[in-house]
């Protein structure tokens, strides 16, 4: 899967163990998702582009580097409120947007109840943090709004992912790349992965 790409290593796959474990606790879960963020954003940042500076060291001057574009950093709500402390650790200077979606029980097409952005998403690259990947719809939804808003450059940041989910946004946005730490093997009949870790946003807060 061309813009699919699969970050393993082995504390990698020791922390998505730890996620998948149903004993896992509140406080060790958001441990290790943290951790794969890190991870998840380190990968990300090999495509940021750079301009170069110069910088006064303590002995001389020498050549240095800062990111060109604005970055943009977009949760799905709730879930994707776990990832960002990590991402904004790591990219002190990105803005931080919101974006809440809902299905219509008419329509069943998702609304956002919620959006909240900066202004200058046609020039930044926006990054969305959705930690399940599973049927595709919230994701590719959110990418949707965010399109309509201006955005040009998006980049897709997940836990784990479907096969339907990862095909979903090849077929509706074949331009964004998925960055994901591990790839499933489907979804069950009710829309969860499998063998998947349950429900991120149940587990990182407690409220199963």
């Amino acid at each position: 899967m061309e813009n699919l790409t699969v970050v393993e290593n082995p504390l990698v796959l020791r922390d998505i163990t730890i996620l998948r474990n149903k004993l896992t606790e509140e406080y060790d879960f958001r441990l290790a998702l943290k951790r794969i963020s890190y991870a998840l954003v380190n990968e990300i940042s090999k495509d940021f582009l750079l301009d170069e500076i110069e910088v006064e060291t303590p002995l001389e001057t020498t050549n240095g580097y800062k990111i060109k574009h604005p970055i943009v950093l977009i949760p799905v709500l709730r879930a994707g409120l776990s990832m960002v402390s990590a991402f904004i650790e790591m990219i002190p200077h990105a803005k931080v947007g919101h974006i809440g979606l809902q299905r219509d029980e008419e329509t069943l097409k998702p609304v956002d109840y919620y959006y909240k952005t900066p202004k200058n998403l046609d020039v930044s690259k926006v990054i969305v943090l959705d930690p399940m990947l599973a049927t595709g719809g919230s994701a590719s939804a959110a990418i949707s709004f965010l399109k309509e808003r201006g955005a040009k450059d998006c980049i897709l940041a997940c836990l784990i992912c479907a096969p339907e989910g990862v095909k979903k946004m090849a077929e509706d946005h074949p331009k964004v790349k998925v960055f994901t730490s591990a790839f499933d093997r489907e979804l069950n009949s009710v829309g969860y992965i499998l063998p998947g870790l349950g429900d991120a946003g149940d587990r990182t807060f407690g409220t199963l």
